[in-house]
């Protein structure tokens, strides 16, 4: 495997596919700036910055992720940058510097994390919002600041910007565009033609470059574990110290990244980031905003796929109701066969799936709004970013004057999967779209789940969250409520 670290070309033929990058850049380079806090994707203090040949082939991508949870031979062909990447013969960078000015370093633990976090903002965007900067440190936690100093240095750092700086940001005296293009081609410079394979002691990992080869590795290895961000997958190795022995990793497969839009639907490969498949769901569903703005955070965002949160099969994965509700289907794989499934029938129990051994996502289809539904997607989470839910509902609904045409109603975290609400959508069909219909549908809801109680809430507490959901869900739909929770006091 080869990848780009400050300049240079390195290049391992020699290494655990389970080995993470944050243990690779501390214990084997010894860049100890990157931090390990939670091993798991949540404090940010692991952050770097990984860069990636755009879709035009002349532009670099840039993208914060969590090095904690992402292992080592996913980086190959691609760019690496950590904190000591920024700074150069002592020359700040105009993060690294308006975080200065601005005191947003206490203890300075987290402050790496942050500064990477801040560097993917400064490179993705030239005039942020208050609330894209609030989203950019979503997946940071600070626990000195209060945040205050470092929102400020947010917008410090595009004062202290070269106008003529390089393609990391510092001052430099060659041609805007240059160094870009110079990184351009030494990235384009490691790509092969082959599927990387490693083999390690008794471990293998490998990358195929099409879904056709991703079939025939993964029909001839059955029980390889398939990787696409590690967002989940991560957590099997750093938090369970499982021993991946077999690992196929899907965010190399050209066909696996395509987003496309036909006439009826929309059809997203089953590795599409998160950050690359909402804008598209969210041109359609504009509804879903709420939803996907507390999806998670941006690092985890950058990294996780759709696809893979679909085959993950938590019950409280926030995309499964709204793509419940949306009658979203999946194009399944497995040698050269392929299968549509809907979505109602792909969770069989607890963390099981209709997936036969063999077979993966390969896509999936989301049908194109159709007349005046209405649809909206609700998270009710201990904390307000980048937390799991303790339920998330969704509900789609069509009416023919004020009667209920049609009515899907979908929960997480409320049953050993996601799921419809069966005998409250049929309570509610042909009935007049009011208070007094609704209340009685609610009822239904109780009948539909029998949710548990754990830490994030109570059974009680779900039982009645997910009926004030639906009852919100109305208020919105009818007028009067109109405010959502995201945009309130912003």
């Amino acid at each position: 495997m080869r990848f780009v670290l400050d300049g240079d070309v390195i290049e391992i033929d020699d290494v655990d596919p389970n080995r993470t990058v944050l243990q690779f850049l501390r214990e084997d380079l010894g860049l100890t700036g990157t931090k390990e806090g939670c091993a798991e994707g949540d404090c940010g203090a692991c952050t770097v910055v990984v860069a990636a040949v755009d879709a035009s082939g002349e532009r670099l991508e840039t993208r914060a992720i969590n090095s904690c949870i992402q292992f080592l031979p996913t980086l190959d062909g691609k760019e690496l940058l950590t904190v000591e990447s920024l700074a150069v013969d002592e020359q700040l960078h105009p993060v690294q510097q308006a975080l200065v000015d601005c005191h947003g370093s206490q203890c300075g633990f987290c402050t790496p994390g942050f500064v990477m976090s801040l560097f993917a903002l400064y490179k993705n965007k030239s005039d942020p919002t208050r609330t894209e900067i609030d989203d950019a440190l979503a997946g940071n936690l600070c626990r000195c600041t209060g945040y205050r100093p470092i929102v400020s240095a947010a917008s410090e750092m595009y004062r202290l910007a070269p106008g003529d700086g390089d393609w990391i940001g510092l001052p430099a005296g060659k041609p805007p565009g240059e160094d870009e293009s110079a990184r351009v081609a030494l990235l384009q410079s490691l790509a092969v033609a082959r599927p990387l394979c490693i083999e390690w002691h008794n471990r293998r990992f490998f990358s195929p470059q099409s879904t056709d080869q991703l079939a025939q590795i993964f029909a001839a290895s059955p029980d390889a574990t398939l990787l696409a961000g590690g967002t989940d997958v991560g957590l099997w190795v750093t938090k369970q110290y499982r021993d991946l022995d077999t690992v196929v990793y899907v965010g190399n497969v050209a066909s696996l990244q395509n987003v496309t839009v036909t006439d009826t639907h929309i059809e997203i490969g089953a590795a599409v980031s998160l950050t690359d498949a909402m804008p598209v769901i969210l041109e359609h569903y504009p509804a879903l905003g709420e939803l996907f703005a507390r999806f998670a955070s941006p690092p985890i965002r950058n990294a996780a796929t759709l696809g893979g949160n679909v085959a993950n099969g938590s019950p409280i994965g926030d995309s499964m109701p709204a793509l419940l509700v949306l009658c979203a289907s999946l194009v399944l794989r497995c040698g050269e066969e392929q299968r549509l499934i809907s979505l109602d029938d792909f969770y069989v129990a607890y963390q099981q799936t209709a997936l036969r051994p063999g077979e993966f996502i390969e896509r999936i289809r989301i049908p194109l709004p159709g007349g005046d539904d209405e649809v909206r997607s609700y998270k009710v989470s201990k904390r307000f970013d980048q937390d799991i839910s303790a339920v998330c509902a969704a509900f789609r609904l069509r009416l023919d004057g004020g009667s209920v045409a049609d009515f899907r109603a979908a929960f997480g975290g409320m049953a050993e999967t996601p799921k419809r609400a069966l005998r409250c959508e049929q309570m509610l069909l042909g009935k007049e779209w009011c208070e007094d219909s609704v209340a009685a549908a609610a009822t239904m809801l109780d009948e539909d789940f029998a949710p548990i109680s754990d830490l994030r809430a109570s059974s009680a507490y779900r039982r009645k969250i997910c009926k004030n959901l639906l009852t919100r869900f109305l208020l919105e739909t009818t007028g009067t409520a109109s405010m959502s929770v995201y945009s309130y006091g912003r």
